[in-house]
């Protein structure tokens, strides 16, 4: 059974549970298979959210990465160090709901190793601006990023749900606008190496892919096309700019359009888990 592995998530989580339950001992026409059936149906919703919530650790690596270096380069300064400092709080918040949340010891080894890279993270993005530490915070993005991804795998194989792959790519779309805009300025900031344009390149193409994905997903509710529909007619206008990496000269553009669309993407992958209930 799948609580076996999964503790409470929220307390808003457990406090529905508790309130299901109730209503389902008060009602004497409720039959023990219906039972089972929404008891079913509250721990799948309960499992999506805890992939929702770790895959949140995917884009506040590359969003603090980003903020470290924007801010460094004397742009966006006042508005980059704000949500550098809000997202490094969400970060440990976040992470301690999962160390609550997640017994399975291979998961939890991970996540050991997770707060010790996050630790190193949390250092460096408080020390002053120069190249050496801009490329040791990018390291330590990716590191991050691995180990996130990792958990969110194992959240989705564990649960064995269809649903859960819908939940990761929609998360996963948050997490590669971030990550388009953290390349994008790591290039104008001076670390120029073949890598940090492959690696831009590669984040626009796959969010490419599966937004097309995503908009051709036959559950989707009215709702979550229009949404998704919105991100396709700016995507359609802003991805050109990311490519041009090399040549540069809108940073602020890049910074806005890529908070806009994590931003909606939060929005649409808490739908497709409301999908679930």
């Amino acid at each position: 059974m799948k609580t076996q592995w999964i503790k409470q998530i929220t307390l808003a989580a457990a406090a529905a549970t508790a309130l299901m339950g109730t209503a389902l001992c008060a009602d004497n026409n409720t039959s023990p298979k219906s039972s089972t059936v929404k008891e079913t149906t509250t721990q799948t919703h309960d499992v999506l959210q805890l992939i929702d919530i770790a895959g949140r650790q995917r884009m506040l690596s590359q969003r603090i990465a980003k903020d470290y270096l924007y801010a460094g380069e004397k742009i966006a300064v006042s508005k980059a160090q704000k949500q550098l400092a809000a997202s490094l709080k969400s970060m440990v918040a976040t992470h301690k709901t999962l160390v609550n949340s997640i017994n399975d010891p291979e998961i939890k080894n991970l996540l050991a190793f997770v707060e010790l890279s996050m630790e190193d993270f949390k250092s460096t993005a408080n020390e002053p601006f120069n190249l050496d530490n801009a490329q040791l915070i990018i390291d330590l993005s990716e590191s991050m990023l691995e180990g996130s991804q990792y958990v969110v795998n194992s959240l989705k194989k564990k649960a064995n749900l269809k649903e859960s792959a819908l939940v990761g790519k929609a998360g996963r779309q948050r997490m590669l606008a971030q990550r388009i805009a953290k390349y994008y300025i790591a290039y104008q900031a001076g670390i120029r190496d073949k890598n940090t344009v492959d690696q831009m390149k590669e984040a626009v193409k796959e969010f490419s892919d599966a937004h097309k994905a995503l908009m051709n997903n036959p559950s989707n509710t009215p709702e979550i096309n229009r949404k998704l529909n919105k991100i396709n007619r700016l995507w359609k206008i802003v991805y050109k700019f990311y490519l041009n990496i090399e040549k540069g000269g809108l940073p602020l553009i890049v910074f806005n359009t890529t908070d806009d669309i994590t931003n909606k993407m939060n929005q649409i992958t808490e739908l497709y888990v409301a999908l679930s209930k």
